[in-house]
């Protein structure tokens, strides 16, 4: 039995290492247990296809890091310890099956000019909307920014009742329960406008009738536009890395390889975790608990009905699946070369099919048309690859995490390890319709089914990689649940943080950062 630490802290993701720092800032011991044998979650980067090309396994974007409050605060330590951020100027961009094609940068008025090939009155719409950024994300960041405590709610209500005016603040409340098809037809006439915008609401589990889901391709398109978007050099993983060095620089310790089998609770109060190997480490202060709703439960047994319901109901997204490329050459998109240039390339023709897609995910059929994003990374960092090669970063969404049948009816197999390849074979298929001649420029490639995410990282759970659905029900005060959307649990000293916690996924560090504020305040 150890004794070595104030706070034991449970998975080493980017919300458990922003904890850390945030501790360790006001002198306290942590120590980090990891199950699986690198640390960073869903953030880490490796060569899974040949030596000298380096892929993110999960996370590529990390924009929503470079804007957090977590990174204003600790970005000189990060930027020391080696981190470091490259832009992109040519941010995403989405391809049609008619040949035309649109992109998405941080030049306005070069947006709008695009937009206007499609529609003269989108393009005033959109010149509109970017002169309302400002105002609208200093409403919307306040709230995706700050806990659901009374004071801080208050404070945001009260701001933005005396900027908006009542009116105000009920349009922006409409908005923030609109489903993205709702807001787009409300917004734009293009069907080319809508599916590019539509396309980031994939990412989230906001088909485009999903209530909620008008925020986020809101967000993606206006804050790319302003802020540019951005990967971290050598692999989304330098930032894992950082933090890492930062932890064990003032005596943190990350362990791997160290799976918690159980809280331990004495007294009513969590006072340390038991390893599967038998081993048991205390804490002098907490423990945090940065996993799945589900896996907490399996950690902490019975609690009291409504929480134990709670953690057992939680609903995750379906899956995904990654396809990791090492390629002589980038696409030949037949759009445009143009898109050669963009960070990510969407393949996602309108918004029926997307919502079709998700249906059948659900369902558990594969999909016969997913959406695909291609991600080009080498783009923007050529060290990801050696000299005129590159990575391909393919996320296939959704995908059931188990397999009940085949959209598409020619795919017989009903799991995993079996159906991986011909998936594969089909979004490769969709992808060479948009660029053709992309299968004799791969080198080598690395399938990862949502079964394997999950055995990697517990938390994706059926290849979840939002760590659960973000549906009205169980975002904002609801996320993982009423009344715990702060990290506290009914248990003394047991705290749970992670992409199921308020404000949920992404890699802006904010449930970890706002648990490690309020256990420090």
């Amino acid at each position: 039995m150890c004794r070595n630490a104030d706070v034991v802290i449970i998975g080493s993701g980017l919300n458990s290492l922003a904890s850390a720092m945030v501790l360790q800032r006001k002198g306290m011991r942590v120590a980090i247990f990891e199950q699986a044998s690198e640390p960073g979650g869903a953030v880490k980067s490796g060569s899974y296809t040949e030596p000298g090309f380096t892929h993110d396994w999960a996370a590529m974007n990390l924009s929503l890091l470079a804007g957090s409050p977590f990174f204003q605060e600790f970005g000189a330590e990060l930027t020391e310890a080696g981190l470091e951020f490259t832009p992109a100027q040519n941010c995403f961009a989405s391809a049609f099956p008619d040949g035309q094609w649109l992109g998405i940068g941080t030049d306005a008025e070069a947006n709008a000019r695009m937009i206007h090939a499609f529609a003269n009155s989108d393009s005033q719409t959109w010149r509109d909307l970017s002169a309302q950024f400002p105002e609208q994300a200093e409403h919307i960041f306040a709230i995706l920014g700050s806990s659901f405590e009374f004071r801080a709610v208050a404070k945001n209500f009260w701001h933005l009742l005396r900027r908006k005016k009542l009116s105000g603040a009920l349009d922006l409340g409409q908005f923030l329960a609109a489903s993205p098809r709702a807001w787009l037809d409300q917004t734009f006439t293009s069907a080319h406008v809508k599916s590019t915008l539509a396309a980031w609401g994939m990412h989230l589990d906001f088909a485009p009738d999903i209530a909620g889901g008008a925020l986020f391709p809101y967000l993606e398109a206006m804050a790319n536009q302003a802020f540019g978007l951005v990967i971290g050099k050598g692999g989304a993983g330098a930032v894992t890395q950082a933090m890492l060095s930062c932890i064990t620089a003032k005596g943190g310790t990350v362990t791997c390889n160290a799976e918690v089998e159980r809280v331990l609770i004495r007294e009513g109060k969590a006072v340390g975790v038991r390893l599967a190997d038998g081993t048991e480490h205390l804490a002098a202060q907490a423990v945090i608990a940065n996993v799945a709703p589900g896996n907490l439960h399996q950690m902490i047994g019975a609690v009291e009905p409504s929480y134990d319901q709670a953690l057992r109901s939680f609903r995750h997204a379906p899956g995904t699946m990654m396809i990791h490329l090492a390629v002589e050459d980038l696409p030949n998109w037949s759009a445009s070369d143009k898109l050669r240039d963009y960070a990510y390339v969407h393949l996602a023709p309108d918004m029926d099919q997307m919502a079709q897609t998700y249906q059948q995910a659900l369902g558990g059929l594969l999909p016969d048309a997913p959406v695909i994003v291609v991600g080009q990374p080498t783009v923007l960092d050529p060290s990801r690859a050696p000299a005129g090669k590159h990575t391909l970063w393919l996320q296939v969404r959704m995908v059931p995490a188990q397999i009940k049948g085949d959209a598409g009816g020619t795919i017989l197999a009903r799991d995993w390890p079996a159906a991986a390849q011909p998936m594969t074979d089909r979004a490769l298929d969709i992808v060479e319709s948009y660029a053709p001649g992309l299968r004799a420029q791969i080198i080598a490639q690395r399938i990862v089914t949502p079964a394997q995410l999950e055995a990697d990282n517990p938390n994706l759970v059926g290849g979840d990689q939002i760590c659960g659905s973000h549906h009205l029900s169980q975002h904002f005060v609801y996320r993982p649940m009423r009344g715990r959307s702060d990290g506290s649990t009914p248990i003394k000293g047991l705290y749970h943080t992670g992409a199921a916690v308020w404000p949920g996924a992404g890699t802006g560090a904010g449930p970890g950062y706002l648990l490690g504020k309020k256990l420090t305040s």
